[in-house]
């Protein structure tokens, strides 16, 4: 490693490269960077404790490569003018140009450290900002001990002035009404013994008054200090991510803008010395990311000759023509949607301006249902109603209740999980959290079939109990609790519970959950959906599976974008169909005729290789609406959700007043309704709380809050309870008693 290094003459000998201060040096010094770039010539200022790094002196003004504190560096000297700085558990290795030069790096280093760990432990006047920034506890708390001392001190003087002075004027009221002259020694040396008292108790009064001035100037000092450490690291930290931030999109669009014109793994030696941050790569093995099969056509032989390593050619006979071609198109409940005449568009959004960054920079790390944020961040529609846009695609359930085989439905209850994210991939809004006791229902029966009940069963964490029941022959419920967590750059909503869905005629029950959400580009750029992880699909009565994979967005993967693959599997694990698609467009099948185990290009781990049979297409997004840019992006669906609708309960979405406003371009009113609901929820919340606190108090039972339409059920398989639809909302509609309902909005 030290052979490949080169000589350098150093520009610090000059003037420009040494200052007055003992603290700052600054020079040319070649860093190790990797094995494929060895040694390179870089720019190093040491100042205020800190040695920063840059490319060139230019880079000063802009990019930092690298920043070590030397407060807690150890600085190791080698030969050959070799130098080894060891910070957080990585290893610096530095080299001078020559001996002398070395040598004035390792005594400018060593004085830096040695200042450093100095103004660690440097009393209170000296202004150190490590010291002020993490104040000792014991003396903030002796601190204050001693102003309460003072306190009292004062407020005693203040008790014994009042008492002197009322006795010196009484005195001298004596004084003045004296008439024998006798008496009159007697009284004046009274007056000045009390004259005297009130002037002692005075002078101490004083004393007391400047020791506590003293005191709080001394101290406040110290705090004002502390205070304008954290307002400039805070605003250091703000313009550091914003600038990575900004550098990052930059990187993402010249990515895009770059054409991918060189063979896979082939190198672009042109520009390896020109990228930005290439000096401190880390080299890993690959992640194994790819899914575990390949897939490839088979041929008329594997078609007519093969059983496909086990699976049953009975299903091919089986499988009806209309289950992948005919049904394939998926417009039937769209076209009856247009029939029935339900609105097409909704008021365009208007163009407010507002910066997410100014309200979520401090909000990094908690929970993205206890942040309050303006309705410029969200959607007029509620988490309710998102739920329930999950039937937007429920003719591939009632295709599913048709099937006869188990493996084929199977298929399409794959496409319909699939399918619940395609509305969301230009929905960057943020739905509104539904209120304790808020309901939605959606009856459709006349155009789908089906008809749905949500209910928001718990404030915190926020969960929503889902319930619909299909004339088609199928039964869907959930019980669903969103976590989330802003990172700072990206959220994340993790959505928490298992989906049911209940085929009359076969008895069928699978059970699924969703996978992960993530809305990048939080701090600058433009903000985009990503939904990735697993999705398990398990039919509980013959415990057939389905395995999908949602690949997380790269920008440099050469797969499709929002790529969507699945195996499924009967109860002994043997793959009987392959799924591959796109959340955002499509799903297709394709019936497995041949297996085998292969090992493919150079990789070492083998995969299982599939011979299949000419996909068939299960699932196609539908278009957008015209115009959807200016809505939202809604689909025709979700245009529909919040559109009145007679003798529904006085707790359903559309008559929360925030959401209606927002809807209508009132954004400015939205926000004073909204910021009035969350307030009487939490007023709402704080009261349940202290009912609590006296019942445990007392000894009495918790009255805990029930959900007036879902109640909690074992589930009998996993033991696990749930909220499961209790009944009697269609009822209480069709008499229009809705007494039962608490008055939320």
């Amino acid at each position: 490693m030290n052979g490949h290094v080169k000589i350098l003459p150093s520009p610090t000998s000059s003037s420009a490269g040494h200052s007055a201060s003992p603290d700052t040096h600054r020079g040319w010094l070649l860093k190790w960077t990797n094995y494929l770039k060895g040694y390179q010539r870089r720019w190093f200022v040491l100042s205020n404790g800190l040695l920063s790094y840059y490319r060139t002196q230019a880079e000063m003004a802009h990019t930092c490569r690298g920043t070590i504190s030397l407060a807690t560096v150890h600085i190791e000297v080698g030969d050959t003018c070799h130098l080894v700085l060891t910070s957080g558990g990585r290893n610096y290795h530095l080299k001078a140009s020559s001996e002398v030069e070395s040598q004035r790096w390792v005594s400018a280093l060593q004085q830096a450290k040695a200042n450093a760990i100095q103004m660690m432990h440097q009393s209170d006047d000296s202004g150190d900002e490590v010291t002020v920034a993490q104040p000792d506890r014991a003396l903030t708390s002796g601190a204050l001990k001693t102003l309460i001392s003072k306190l009292d001190d004062l407020s005693t003087c203040n008790d014994l002035i009042g008492k002197h002075g009322a006795a010196l004027q009484r005195s001298l009221s004596e004084l003045e009404d004296l008439r024998c002259p006798s008496d009159g020694n007697d009284k004046l040396k009274t007056v000045n013994e009390r004259a005297t008292l009130f002037r002692i108790t005075s002078n101490a009064m004083i004393n007391a008054c400047r020791d506590f001035v003293d005191l709080a100037e001394a101290h406040s000092r110290r705090w004002q200090r502390a205070l304008q450490y954290e307002r400039e690291q805070r605003h250091h930290l703000e313009e550091t991510i914003e600038q990575l931030a900004k550098q990052h999109n930059s990187l993402e669009r010249a990515w895009r803008d770059t054409p991918s014109t060189h063979p896979p793994g082939s190198e672009r030696s042109g520009e390896v010395d020109t990228s930005d941050e290439n000096e401190d790569v880390e080299f890993f093995d690959a992640m194994e990311d790819s899914p575990a099969f390949v897939t490839v056509p088979a041929s008329n032989h594997a078609q007519h000759g093969h059983s496909g390593g086990g699976v049953n050619q009975s299903m091919t006979s089986t499988m009806a023509n209309d289950w992948g071609q005919e049904d394939s198109d998926t417009s039937g409940s769209y076209a009856l949607q247009q029939q029935r005449g339900r609105r097409s568009r909704i008021p365009d959004k208007p163009n407010y301006s507002l910066n997410l960054w100014s309200i979520m920079k401090n909000c990094i790390g908690k929970e993205l249902s206890k942040i309050p944020m303006p309705v410029n961040f969200n959607e007029p529609l509620s988490m309710l109603q998102r739920l329930t846009e999950d039937l937007e695609y429920s003719e591939l359930l009632d295709r599913a209740a048709g099937c006869v085989c188990t493996l084929e439905q199977m298929c399409l209850v794959a496409a319909f999980s699939v399918s619940s994210y395609s509305t969301t991939v230009h929905r960057i809004g943020k739905p509104f959290n539904p209120l304790l006791g808020e309901t939605y229902e959606l009856d459709r029966l006349e155009e789908s079939g089906y008809r749905s009940i949500c209910e928001q069963v718990s404030h915190h964490p926020p969960a929503a109990a889902h319930h619909v029941m299909s004339q088609r022959g199928w039964t869907l419920w959930q019980e669903i609790t969103i976590d989330s967590k802003f990172r700072g750059k990206y959220i994340s909503i993790m959505p928490l519970g298992h989906i049911h869905l209940l085929f009359h005629s076969s008895g069928n029950h699978y059970v699924w959950s969703k996978v992960t959400s993530t809305v990048h580009n939080i701090i600058v750029g433009k903000l985009w959906i990503d939904h990735s992880g697993d999705i398990e699909i398990v039919n509980r009565r013959t415990k057939d599976t389905c395995h999908l994979k949602f690949s997380p967005y790269s920008y440099f993967s050469r797969d499709v974008p929002r790529k969507v693959t699945g195996v499924v599997a009967d109860s002994d694990g043997l793959a009987h169909y392959i799924l591959s698609g796109s959340w955002d467009d499509k799903m297709e099948s394709a019936k497995i005729v041949e297996s085998s185990r292969g090992c493919v290009g150079s990789e070492v781990k083998q995969k299982t290789v599939y011979q299949t049979l000419p996909p068939k297409l299960l699932w196609k997004k539908y278009p957008l609406p015209e115009n959807a840019e200016n809505m939202h992006y809604f689909s025709s669906l979700a245009l529909t959700l919040n559109e009145p609708e007679e003798g529904m309960a006085p707790t359903d979405s559309r008559l929360r007043p925030d959401q209606r406003l927002m809807e209508a371009g009132l954004w400015d009113e939205a926000n004073v309704h909204k910021q009035r609901l969350e307030e009487r929820q939490r007023l709402e919340r704080k009261r349940r709380e202290a009912q609590t606190n006296i019942a445990l108090e007392e000894g009495r039972q918790v009255e805990m809050y029930q959900p007036l339409w879902f109640e909690k059920k074992l589930d009998s398989e996993t033991r696990e309870s749930s909220y499961v639809y209790r009944g009697g909302y269609w009822e209480a509609k069709e008499k229009q008693d809705w007494s039962q309902c608490p008055s939320i909005f």
